[in-house]
C-alpha cells in the first residue's frame, strides 16, 4: 500500500470510529453511557502512551540537529487545547447568561462546529504522523480512535439532549466525519512544506493529547465513586498506556 492509501484508510476508519460510539448510544443509550465510562478510561491511557512512548520520542527523533525545542512546542501544545476549550466554555456560560431562552439552539451550532474541526485536527494529525513513518501513523490513528469513541457518545447525547432528531444527528456526524479526509489529504498535498515542521507539530500532538487525557478524560475517573466502577476505570487506564507501550516496541522493531 501507497503512504496516500494508509492515510485515507486509517482516516476513514477513525471517522467511522467515531461514529459507532454515537449510534451505540442511539440504538442502546443506558448500555453506551455504562460503556463511555470505560472507553473513556481506555482512552487516556492510549493517549498517554502515544504521547510518552510515540510522539515524544519521533520529535526528539526529528529535531536532532535543529534548534527545536520540542518540550516548549508540546507546552504551547496543552496550552493551546486550554485557551480553545476556555473560550468554547466561556462562550456556552455566556449564552447561558444572558440569552438563556436561546440556549438550545445556539448550543447545537457550537457542538457541531467544534466537533468538525476537531474531526479536522484529527485528519491533519493522522497524516502528518503517516508522513513521518507508517507505523508511527498507524498508533496514533488507533489513539484517535480510542478516544474519539466516548467523545462522540457524549456528542451524540448532548445533541440528543438538545432534541435534536435522530436521523438529523447522524446526518450531521457523517458530514463533520468527512472533514477528518479533508483534513488528511491537505496535509499530505502540503508534503515537502510541512517536513521542516514535523517535529514542531509532532510535539504540539503530544500536547493536545496530554491535555486531553488529563484534563477531560481522567477526571471522569476521579467523579465515579463507586468502588468497583473506580478500580475497573483505573486498570483499563494502564490497560491503554500498556498496549500503546507493547504496540510501538512491536511496530518499531519492524522500521
Amino acid at each position: 500500500m501507497s503512504e496516500l492509501s494508509y492515510i485515507l484508510l486509517f482516516t476513514f476508519l477513525g471517522s467511522v470510529g467515531s461514529l459507532i460510539g454515537g449510534l451505540i448510544l442511539i440504538s442502546h443509550e443506558k448500555i453506551a453511557l455504562k460503556i463511555s465510562h470505560f472507553l473513556a478510561a481506555f482512552a487516556a491511557g492510549t493517549l498517554l502512551g502515544t504521547a510518552f512512548f510515540d510522539l515524544l520520542p519521533e520529535a526528539a527523533h526529528e529535531a536532532e540537529g535543529t534548534e527545536v525545542n520540542i518540550f516548549f512546542w508540546a507546552l504551547m501544545g496543552l496550552l493551546a487545547f486550554f485557551f480553545i476549550e476556555r473560550f468554547i466554555h466561556w462562550f456556552h456560560h455566556h449564552e447561558e447568561q444572558h440569552e438563556h431562552e436561546k440556549e438550545i439552539k445556539s448550543t447545537v451550532p457550537l457542538i457541531i462546529i467544534s466537533d468538525t474541526v476537531h474531526n479536522f485536527i484529527d485528519g491533519v494529525v493522522i497524516a502528518a504522523t503517516f508522513m513521518v513513518s507508517i507505523p508511527l501513523g498507524i498508533v496514533t490513528a488507533l489513539a484517535v480512535i480510542a478516544h474519539e469513541l466516548p467523545q462522540e457518545i457524549g456528542d451524540f447525547g448532548l445533541l440528543l439532549h438538545k432534541k435534536m432528531k435522530k436521523g438529523k444527528i447522524i446526518l450531521v456526524n457523517i458530514l463533520s466525519a468527512l472533514f477528518a479526509l479533508l483534513g488528511a489529504v491537505l496535509t499530505y498535498a502540503a508534503g515537502n512544506i510541512l517536513e521542516p515542521y514535523i517535529p514542531v507539530f509532532l510535539a504540539i500532538t503530544a500536547g493536545f493529547f496530554i491535555y486531553i487525557a488529563s484534563s477531560d478524560l481522567i477526571p471522569e475517573i476521579h467523579y465515579e465513586r463507586r468502588k468497583g466502577y473506580a478500580i475497573i476505570e483505573s486498570s483499563l487506564l494502564i490497560l491503554g498506556v500498556i498496549a500503546v507501550w507493547i504496540s510501538t516496541s512491536f511496530l518499531g522493531h519492524s522500521t
